[in-house]
């Protein structure tokens, strides 16, 4: 049930992110979910991608500092409300969301949420008792 992520840290320089993009096109990587969190000196770039290891081991190969990180995927309705019922789940289990990011698939009435927890297997246990669709790796890749 956990989605691998790819992160990259990246300086705040002009072509960067196209670099990035560019190694992961010429490998066959489609990128299915991102984030980009910055500061004026550098950046971290979240990935979601249909081949996270392969990812992983070409940018690294390419002199990108990069990191895999366990995160969850979770479906939620996508209407007003529909994310709070999920966030609510967690707190009440005391568990704290590091980051997370969100996208809407044009087939589908749900949203996909990606969480960053540090007790992945206890909020994966607390959202499945609880009915909430967790989205396994493998059919986050494919989406």
């Amino acid at each position: 049930m956990r989605v691998q992520q790819v992160s990259i840290f990246l300086e705040n320089k002009k072509g960067r992110l196209a670099n990035v993009t560019e190694v992961l096109g010429r490998n066959d990587i489609n990128i299915r979910a991102l984030s980009i969190a910055d500061t004026t000196d550098f950046g971290i770039l979240r990935l979601i991608v249909n081949k996270p290891e392969l990812a992983y081991q070409v940018l690294k190969a390419e002199g990108f500092t990069v990191s895999s990180t366990d995160v969850i995927a979770v479906e939620v309705t996508d209407q007003p409300g529909g994310l709070s019922q999920t966030l609510r789940l967690l707190e009440k289990a005391e568990i704290n969301i590091e980051y997370l990011y969100a996208f809407v698939t044009q087939s589908s009435s749900a949203a996909l949420i990606v969480f960053r927890v540090e007790q992945v297997d206890e909020a994966i246990n607390v959202l499945k008792e609880n009915g909430v669709n967790v989205v396994p790796g493998e059919k986050v890749y494919q989406i």
